[in-house]
Formats: structure tokens, sequence, C-alpha cells
């Protein structure tokens, strides 16, 4: 078995040597995935003793320590970053394996594992995954809400949702939900009233202004155009609140403490009721809808056929068969 580093460092077992258990490198894995040994043995339904023992033997087998261990803290070293990152595809490529070995003709078995954003989960993938789930019923579905923009391959998904600022060169993209969408500033009438309607996007740097913010750290930027300008805004925040907590946010802003900007999906329902009023309507443009992206080195087959659902039903939906 050879490990490779970053730094070209080749460090290998004998060849005559036994191959480490598969479960073994699956248990390591999962460490590097969760960060954690209590997480890992949470995920594995294992005892932390036993995960422990499990890293200790592996690494007395391949004669390199593979995590370092802290009393408040668990980090993989280079080999052992270098030997996760080699064994999320083996184990992606073994998963499809298993499932085409038992998936008979014409039936889909297996696991779909998708990295998605919050956004999507609110109105956009729930009716997908409806749709899939009735036609598929051997396909276990996982998803996995995330708004940090991690490598999908790293958290063992099979594919990912994400608008297109934020895709991988080296991916696969196929549009998913809505081919368009559009964001939305709003206010309580009552705010607006007491403040007064900003007539300018730059008017809004003076007005007490509600964020949102991903798990990432990074502000949702509030992006403006008309007639060809551009103008991406970075206005002090009276609140901020994670994007997992947009209800509240949405509450917020109705009980009139400062503008909002968002999906105008999730504000129009309140422009309906008049809790919120649209500002700015005319600079509020709109962009293009998700995207599913995906490896082009593995598509294992429950992906296979979440992708050819979702590119049925846009056909369907633009009449084209």
């Amino acid at each position: 078995m050879i490990i490779r580093t970053n730094a070209n460092t080749v460090i290998g077992m004998p060849n005559n040597s036994p191959l480490p258990s598969f479960d073994d490198l699956l248990t390591f894995l999962v460490i590097a995935r969760t960060g954690g040994f209590r997480a890992a043995a949470k995920r594995l339904g294992n005892a932390p003793s036993t995960v422990s023992e499990t890293i200790n033997r592996l690494e007395a087998e391949l004669g390199v320590p593979l995590i370092i261990r802290t009393t408040r803290s668990v980090h993989l070293t280079e080999v052992g970053r270098a030997l996760a990152e080699r064994l999320e595809p083996v184990v992606a490529e073994t998963r499809s394996a298993i499932a085409e070995a038992t998936s008979s003709e014409g039936v889909v078995r297996g696991r779909l594992k998708l990295q998605v954003p919050g956004a999507v989960m609110e109105d956009i993938l729930p009716p997908i995954l409806d749709g899939f789930a009735r036609a598929n019923p051997q396909v276990r579905v996982e998803i996995l809400v995330d708004d940090r923009f991690n490598d999908m391959i790293g958290t063992g998904c099979d594919a990912g949702i994400r608008y297109g600022e934020h895709l991988a060169q080296d991916m696969i993209a196929i549009p998913i939900g809505p081919p368009v969408q559009r964001p939305a500033l709003a206010a309580a009438p009552d705010y607006l009233a007491r403040f007064g309607s900003p007539a300018h996007p730059r008017d809004v740097l003076s007005h007490d202004c509600i964020r949102l913010r991903f798990a990432s750290g990074a502000l949702t930027e509030w992006e403006f155009e008309k007639d060809g300008e551009t103008l991406q805004l970075d206005p002090a925040a009276r609140l901020i609140i994670g994007t997992a907590g947009w209800r509240a946010a949405v509450k917020l802003a109705i009980a009139g403490h400062g503008l909002i900007y968002g999906f105008r999906n999730w504000l129009e329902p309140h422009f309906a009721t008049g809790e919120l009023a649209p500002v700015l309507e005319d600079w509020c443009a709109e962009y293009e809808g998700p995207f599913l992206y995906y490896s082009s080195r593995l598509t294992p087959r429950p992906l296979r056929a979440f992708i050819d659902f979702v590119t049925a039903q846009r056909r369907q939906a633009a009449g084209t068969g």
C-alpha cells in the first residue's frame, strides 16, 4: 500500500504485507469526515474505545501516524489527509459497485447522498425528492444541509446543489428546480412609514438592516442591478441571523426592525398579506436557479437515476417531451 503526500513523500507497506481491513479504513475515513472519535463512533454505532483501538491498529499496520490526538481536538497528519483523499473515491466506487450488483433489471437500489444549501430545502428540493422517491422506492436518500460550501466528495456525498458562483470547475452541472430566481428587498409598512422607502440602493446604507450569515461566517450578499448598473452592498447590520434561522429574520422584519434581503419566494407570501412591502423592486434582477453538480469520474446508479429524473422533469416543464 502506497501513500503519497502533497510533498511527494512516499510511505509504503512491504509488498508482501496484507492490506488493512476495509472496515478499519472506513472507520478512519468516518473520523476524517466527522472530525472526532466520538462523532465517528456515534455514526458507526460503536463505542469510542472501539474506534480508538481500530485507529491504533491501523496506524501500527501502516507504520505511520494518521491522526494527531489532543485532549480537545483531533487533526489528520499530512499522510492522513492524503490517505483520506485517496480513499473517498474508492469507497464511493465500492458503494456504486454494490448498488449495481444488487440492482435487478429496471430496479435501482442503493444510497443517494446529496449536499445542499438550506435555501433549496424550503420549496425547491422537497417536491423533486417526493417524485424521485415514489419512482425509486429502493433508493435510500440522505440529505446533508450545509451552507458552508464544503467539498462535496470530502463529506461523502454523491452530488450537491449549489448556485453558479459556488460551482467547482471540474464538476458537471445541470439545472435543477426553477430556471431563474429573484431576490427581494422588503420591510414592514410601519418601518417604511417611520423611516421612508429607499429610492436608490445606496440609500439602503442609511437604514437598519437585517442580515443573514452563512455557516462559513460570510454574510449573504445584497446585490442590485438596473440598466447595466450593478451594485454589491455590504450594509451595516442591526441584526445578524444565521441562514438556518431565516424565518426568524423574516418575523423580525415584519415586526419593523429593518430592511431584509432574501429570496423572493421566501418573502412573497408576506407581500400578499401586507405584513411586508417590497422595496426597490426594479433593482432586484433575476439570476440563474440552482444546479445539481457531480464528479465526471463517478456516477453511481442511484445518482444516474436522480439525474435522469431531474432532466425529464425539466423537459416536461419546458414542454419538450
